[in-house]
């Protein structure tokens, strides 16, 4: 791992990912007159590209995933035996690492009690939606199939999960959507959409607003991440929670959150909604469930709602009719119990506590420095930072210039991220996720990097 890469050693890589692959949320007419980055190895924290160009990586792969860092011969390890044992079979059947990854996760999860493997997040959030809408025929008449989906929130990028999806520049352009899905007003104070001394209860109160307009016995779901990810990273105001599960309640109203960013760790317990003393309906998760070393998702529920779909056995619809194939992975289920081992044995969730306070604090201590810098914010390592040309109109800087201090952080060997065409007008939050091993030395190296790209770009 040593970076003694030649531009030659890999020419035909470069040459064949220009003619073949399509990337993700990449424009790539660039690519015309310049070569993508080949990630060839990671360690720790820490890929070398093909020109051996070594990155410390705060985005944990681009998107939130690999919680325990790269490298993990152990994960690899479990997932090889696995495979040689039984590398698959259908979700109709069981398997030995998706029982006892189950038995382990419900540990974990004190009130829920089934896990529905799937292969994404994307389908988790599809397999919840369509368990709320099968209840809704079987048990109010088929009225009860709206599902509400809040206002900056992400769930994926399938059609039934982008018409739940809260970034308009994310659904641009794939309608027309499915129909009943609701929105509700985001919960974001630094933008605030009402002018009250207690926020979060009335972010909540606006959700119930929208339940009275459609309608109670019209609404059977919300679904809601317990920090927003990709739309800004938003923690949630005091009191909000608390609220939300009120409300949920007082109208019979299953509440599903969306875990794909926050689980396995990344706020610092083991799943974000831990934070705020509520009891789901449905959680769903995938990303840092096995850090990225086997695909796996899955869609956890209470015995209460398993219980509806076993009430009549002379009902031949009265089951959940779905599969996924790629559910049925015993890679996925090996990966993830090794993955939950290593957080434990090596206190993750503690050092994502304190390497988490640190962050915020190099943060808040850049925000004194740098205007440009209007609010920091965050749970764990999970953090963001947003940038405003006038912190008294809080004017959000352009894309453009977002993507120049994420360029230039990068000239620095430390990737770190940005709303990526979310929310039109403002894309202008930096994302911050690194791995959960990471060190105090880690963690300015990264703040240190963004005050010098601020520095350039903004003076």
């Amino acid at each position: 791992m040593d970076g003694t890469y030649k531009d030659n050693d890999l020419s035909h890589v470069v040459a064949a990912d220009k003619a073949h692959v399509w990337h993700h949320l990449i424009q790539h007419k660039g690519f015309e007159t310049t070569d993508p980055r080949i990630i060839v190895e990671g360690k720790g924290m820490r890929v070398w590209d093909q020109h051996g160009k070594e990155h410390l990586d705060a985005v944990s792969g681009g998107v939130w995933t690999v919680n325990v860092g790269y490298g993990r011969e152990s994960i690899a390890n479990a997932v090889r035996d696995q495979l040689i044992k039984l590398n698959f079979f259908s979700g109709a059947a069981g398997s030995i690492p998706s029982a006892i990854f189950a038995e382990k996760l419900m540990e974990k999860m004190p009130g829920m009690s089934r896990i529905y493997y799937a292969n994404s997040g994307s389908e988790a959030n599809e397999k919840a939606f369509k368990m709320i809408r099968q209840i809704a025929h079987k048990r109010y008449g088929g009225k009860k199939t709206k599902i509400l989906y809040r206002d900056r929130d992400y769930h994926g990028g399938t059609i039934g999960t982008m018409s739940a999806g809260g970034q308009d520049q994310r659904v641009e352009h794939y309608g027309p959507l499915a129909p009943d899905f609701i929105r509700v007003p985001h919960c974001l104070e630094y933008r605030a959409q009402w002018d009250v001394e207690n926020y979060g209860e009335r972010a909540a109160e606006a959700i119930e607003e929208v339940i009275l307009r459609e309608g109670p016995d019209t609404v059977g779901g919300l679904c809601l991440e317990p920090v927003t990810a990709g739309g800004g990273v938003i923690v949630p105001p005091d009191g909000y929670w608390q609220k939300v599960q009120e409300i949920c309640r007082k109208y019979d109203i299953l509440l599903h959150i969306d875990e794909v960013v926050c689980g396995l760790g990344r706020t610092g317990t083991w799943f974000g909604y831990q934070h705020y003393g509520i009891e789901p309906d449905f959680v769903t998760m995938a990303k840092g469930v096995a850090s990225g070393y086997a695909a796996i998702g899955c869609c956890v529920t209470t015995e209460r709602v398993f219980e509806m779909f076993k009430d009549d056995v002379d009902d031949p619809l009265n089951y959940f009719r779905d599969i996924s194939t790629f559910g049925g992975c015993t890679a996925g289920p090996a990966a993830a119990l090794e993955n939950m081992r290593i957080i434990e044995d090596e206190s993750l969730l503690d050092n994502t506590v304190a390497m988490g306070d640190r962050m915020l604090g190099n943060l808040q201590a850049l925000m004194e420095k740098h205007r440009v810098i209007g609010d920091v914010r965050g749970k764990g390592l999970f953090l963001g930072a947003e940038l405003v040309a006038d912190r008294s109109s809080k004017e959000p800087v352009t894309e453009k210039q977002v993507g120049a201090v994420v360029a230039a952080s990068n000239a620095q060997g430390v990737i770190i991220g940005a709303m990526n065409r979310s929310v039109p007008g403002f894309n202008n939050v930096l994302c911050f996720s690194p791995a959960l091993i990471a060190t105090p030395d880690d963690i300015d190296q990264i703040t240190d990097a963004v005050d010098n790209a601020l520095t350039k770009v903004f003076g």
